[in-house]
């Protein structure tokens, strides 16, 4: 290894719990067949979100911009406002993937509850504000791990350290 081009891996990557997320849907608009997969629109209607630093409800007027690949992936896409309980408004966008069996995906597909295990559901967090509280939101990047039910997106977002 060029020492000139080392990474300095005296500090692991690291996890730590930020919050807990249930994103309420309402029902998925099907744009239909375009050059990139099948697009949907799925708009949020509100929600909450709860964590040892960061907890609040989400406003309406986000969606996901979602598209269908052709072997049942969804790429996700999704930006929307948070209102902490402490009166910040910040901008959340998640980039992600979700992914299973036909059957699986089927299922979900259909509004059934499905155990999350059955499919790979994991998002990639950025969050924005302007609130001095929350400056620490605009230097972080986050992960989580999701599920869908019939009318709502739960995850669990963790930190990267």
């Amino acid at each position: 290894m060029n020492p000139e081009r080392a990474v300095n891996l005296d500090r692991p990557l690291s996890l730590e719990a930020l919050a807990a997320f249930e994103v309420r849907l309402d029902p998925v608009l099907d744009l239909g067949e375009t050059h990139w997969g099948r697009r949907r629109v799925i708009n949020i209607i509100g929600g909450t979100f709860e964590g040892p630093r960061l907890s609040g409800v989400i406003l309406p007027g986000g969606a996901d911009w979602q598209v269908l690949h052709a072997d049942g992936m969804a790429s996700i896409d999704t930006r929307y406002t948070l209102h902490t309980h402490d009166g910040a408004h910040l901008y959340l966008s998640t980039n992600g993937l979700r992914h299973g069996p036909p059957e699986v995906l089927r299922r979900l597909a259909a509004g059934e509850q499905v155990d999350p295990g059955e499919y790979y559901f994991r998002l990639f967090c950025r969050f924005e504000t302007g609130d001095e509280r929350y400056q620490w939101l605009n230097r972080t990047l986050a992960v989580a791990s999701a599920a869908r039910t019939a009318e709502a997106v739960h995850y669990e977002a963790y930190t990267l350290g």
